[in-house]
């Protein structure tokens, strides 16, 4: 049995990518990946008192390069470590574009929420079992190197199985649905076969019944159960409480929830989590390049909203909402 009384500490965090990245491509390329940026700015969570960020790998990154891009979470895993910070690592990906490339990445569309952010490894390749042996030697290869390292919390093996292309919470556009499942199966197995002393994770983002069986799946294999829920306080609770339920003594953990224009809020959620000992894990910690302050289906002719979306700090540092960083430094850990 696998000892999980580390990852039931309660935490707070974020989803984590630099701002200077447009998506994971860019967060990780040798020629793009910055370790400055990512010292800064995991300091500024680390000031407000996060202990947990939720960051995202790409097949393609370990099938150009396995040994550079290994040296490259090294060294991201030493700098987090250095502000006692614990890592989720996400292998796979079914949201927003499917098209994409190894190399220069595009520029953010204007006031385009997460416009450039790539699926992993997309649509194409998630059912042709022809790429899969290639996806094992990623997925086993990452672990196997690190499956000992107490820096990573856990590994979440596969985010939003079934999504579709669009990507955001309002225009889901074509589900892939079921078409998901053979490789949310063969996850699990690859990962579980390296035994790593991390447990692993699928979260349950979405209760339409077309996501019927990955649910099923991803509730009966994960060892810690993990969620999304960009719901208001009441909504939020709810879905808490049925998590908890489904879990059957597992820990949980919410990977997604703060989504200011829907009422998610860190004053309305964060204290019922830590209440309820739900580790919590944000989207967003610093504006940038990706534009999660946009709401989902933003368009450059609706300006500036007036309210943002997520993330937690401008790109030199300030608050975006000052009330808001003073909250989450209550809940600082000694």
């Amino acid at each position: 049995m696998k000892d999980l009384s580390d990852i039931s500490l309660w935490r707070f965090g974020a989803n984590f990518i630099p701002s200077t990245a447009v998506n994971q491509l860019e967060m990780w390329q040798a020629d793009s990946f910055d370790p400055v940026t990512i010292d800064r700015e995991l300091g500024w969570g680390a000031a407000v008192g996060m202990q947990v960020m939720r960051v995202y790998l790409h097949d393609l990154l370990f099938e150009q390069d396995a040994d550079g891009f290994i040296r490259r979470i090294e060294q991201y895993l030493t700098i987090a470590d250095k502000y006692n910070i614990r890592t989720v690592f996400v292998f796979f990906d079914d949201c927003w574009n499917n098209e994409f490339a190894l190399g220069k990445q595009p520029a953010p569309k204007p006031f385009g929420h997460n416009s450039g952010w790539v699926k992993s490894p997309g649509r194409q390749a998630t059912g042709d079992l022809r790429q899969y042996p290639r996806l094992e030697r990623y997925v086993k290869g990452v672990i196997q190197h690190f499956r000992g390292d107490k820096r990573i919390l856990m590994w979440d093996l596969y985010n939003e199985p079934g999504n579709g292309d669009a990507g955001d919470h309002e225009t889901l556009g074509q589900y892939q649905g079921s078409r998901s499942l053979g490789l949310l199966k063969a996850v699990f197995d690859w990962a579980l076969s390296c035994d790593p002393t991390q447990p692993v994770t699928v979260g349950v983002w979405s209760w339409e019944p077309a996501m019927d069986e990955l649910n099923q799946t991803a509730l009966e294999l994960s060892e810690v159960v993990s969620f999304h829920s960009y719901l208001a306080p009441e909504a939020h609770k709810e879905r808490m409480d049925l998590m908890r339920f489904l879990a059957q003594g597992r820990p949980i953990v919410c990977t997604e929830y703060m989504a200011r224009r829907r009422g998610s809020t860190f004053q309305g959620c964060l204290p019922m989590m830590q209440q309820a000992n739900c580790t919590a894990i944000n989207w967003g910690l610093v504006a940038g390049k990706t534009n999660t302050i946009y709401p989902w289906n933003w368009k450059a002719s609706d300006g500036e909203p007036e309210l943002y979306f997520h993330d937690v700090f401008r790109a030199d540092g300030s608050a975006l909402y000052a009330d808001e960083v003073a909250f989450l430094k209550t809940f600082k850990r000694n």
